[in-house]
């Protein structure tokens, strides 16, 4: 199935489709939405043997590897939106002092209006339809880009998605470079966009013209600090699993190694060992190891391994015309080896031998945020240190990969490796908007009095009493005096801090009221009043690693 790129001709009819079918309310319907999340179940269920073809001539990606990575998940999240939809969209109250007691005051979770995903090529499938459920859940109208570098899923999404969701809320736009830039050129609620740091800046920055916030999901170089204390053979096992897997094109891939000294060599050899059992003795014709995507990115693979200082120790085997490099461990690279310059997307795993983990530690924090991060250890000190002095999208602690099905875990980076964050819950808030909203009665409009001019000092002290706490922690600038004509406070010194004791509801004692105002006390409720957060006590332990 050969890929046809939409004409550019099209792309604006097909904005304004959208537009305008979000504001006839199309998508406004729960019963709507649960019906199109359902469709887009099914479209994944019934057309499991076409996918698996698409995504194997894209990929070569075994089919064990599409279910856990691919169409398991975006199934999972379809279940989890139709199930939780009524509560995930259902107004949320909030609390409120006495002035507005009376009134109706929440939370609305409105869809933004209509929105642009782009997916990307090492998960075709996933990585396009996974922020499309939760774009469909919140109520917006969806503009699908699919990655032009997968182009037999591409095509098959195109078909399947015309078929089985209504294509007057979303629609599907194939292109490369040209047809991108043009959807960038129009407005849209927001843009998700899930690929590499360089597109991405190009992304925020049109999005920036138009001010239309943006989910970038984006990479880095993941690394997995390995301490000496480690269960090698299991170590290498889990490591080689989350490397290899999609032949090393994930973007949470552990991206080289930071190792303890002393126990590299073991190491090694329990790689060679997990390689064994997870594809015999030939990868290349193992029916469980992928391929890289084109041969663009398998010559730029080929130069990494050209150019590094460092010893191949397992593999190193090419072959261009299969797209096939098999799982490769290079030792002794050092920081300004090729290898460490930028993320490698591919089977190719460094490793840095450090004498302690804290060096590798400094190491790390001296780039950009990675997107994922792996401890392996026993020592719980260890554990603590690295990830008290490190920074991540995400972290797993003697595994690799795992985090990402956990579909109620926020997914995202952090800095260069990205902004905000998806999956389950978190991706219908991404494309949700929290509407503040205040309903007030007509009625009771004597206790507006105290806001509306003539301002006096009395009104204004009232007014403070009413919509403000007053702290309950010592310190003269922290204590707002009570009125002159209070009826009573008792003051105490505590440690040489002027305080003054509160009512059991947490005020101060209330000040006289003005005459005929003796209303406004009674209404006063002892739980409209925030409760304070007790003060953090913080300890930073120095941990030597």
């Amino acid at each position: 199935m050969s890929l046809t790129y939409t004409p550019v001709s099209d792309i604006p009819k097909i904005v304004q489709g959208l537009r305008s079918a979000f504001h006839a309310g199309v998508t406004r319907s729960l019963d709507f939405r649960k019906t199109q999340l359902r469709a887009m179940y099914n479209m994944i269920s019934e057309n499991d043997a076409a996918i698996r073809e698409a995504v194997f001539l894209d990929l070569h990606k075994p089919p064990a590897e599409l279910m856990i990575g691919e169409s398991g998940m975006v199934k999972q999240e379809c279940i989890d939106a139709i199930k939780n939809l009524d509560k995930w969209a259902a107004n949320r109250s909030v609390k409120t002092g006495i002035v507005n007691k009376f009134d109706n005051v929440h939370i609305r979770k409105d869809p933004l209006g209509m929105v642009l995903i782009i997916g990307a090529w090492n998960y075709p499938l996933n990585l396009l339809l996974a922020p499309a459920v939760g774009a469909i859940a919140a109520g917006n109208t969806v503009l699908l880009k699919p990655s032009e570098v997968a182009p037999h899923t591409a095509a098959l999404l195109t078909k399947l998605l015309s078929a089985y969701l209504d294509q007057r809320a979303y629609r599907v736009v194939n292109g490369a470079a040209a047809e991108t830039s043009l959807l960038l050129e129009h407005r849209f609620d927001h843009i998700f966009y899930t690929g590499s740091g360089q597109v991405g800046r190009i992304i925020m920055g049109a999005a920036a013209k138009q001010l239309t916030p943006v989910t970038l999901e984006l990479g880095g170089k993941s690394p997995a600090f390995i301490s000496r204390d480690v269960d090698i053979a299991i170590t290498a096992r889990r490591l080689a699993f989350g490397k290899f897997f999609n032949c090393g094109q994930t973007c949470i891939a552990p991206d080289y190694l930071i190792v303890e000294r002393g126990i590299e060599d073991k190491l090694i050899e329990a790689f060679k060992a997990s390689i064994l059992e997870f594809y015999g003795t030939s990868v290349q014709s193992s029916n469980s190891y992928g391929r890289i995507v084109n041969k663009s990115h398998f010559q730029r693979l080929k130069g990494l391994l050209d150019e590094t200082k460092g010893k191949i120790v397992v593999g190193g085997e090419l072959d261009e015309d299969n797209l096939f490099i098999s799982p490769t461990l290079v030792l002794g690279v050092e920081k300004g080896d090729k290898l460490m310059e930028g993320e490698i997307f591919g089977p190719i795993l460094p490793l840095m031998i450090v004498d302690r983990l804290v060096e590798g530690v400094k190491y790390v924090n001296q780039g950009d945020q990675p997107l994922a991060l792996y401890v392996f250890s026993k020592n719980k000190k260890a554990i603590d240190y690295i990830l008290d002095h490190t920074r991540s999208g995400g972290v797993v602690v003697n595994d690799a990969l795992v985090h990402f099905i956990v579909s109620n875990l926020p997914f995202g980076g952090t800095g260069p490796s990205g902004i905000g964050n998806y999956h389950g819950k978190r991706s219908f808030d991404v494309f949700s908007h929290e509407r503040s909203a205040l309903i007030k009665s007509m009625g009771m409009e004597k206790l507006n009095d105290l806001r509306y001019p003539p301002y006096s000092e009395k009104k204004t002290r009232w007014l403070d009493w009413f919509l403000f706490d007053k702290a309950s922690f010592g310190g003269k600038a922290a204590i707002d005096a009570p009125p002159s004509n209070t009826r009573s406070s008792n003051s105490s010194t505590v440690n040489g801090a002027s305080s003054i004791s509160s009512n059991p509801n947490g005020r101060t004692s209330s000040p006289a009221l003005p005459e005929n105002q003796h209303h406004k006390a009674a209404a006063k409720s002892e739980n409209g009043n925030i409760s304070h957060a007790p003060e953090a006590s913080t300890a930073t332990a120095t941990t030597a690693v």
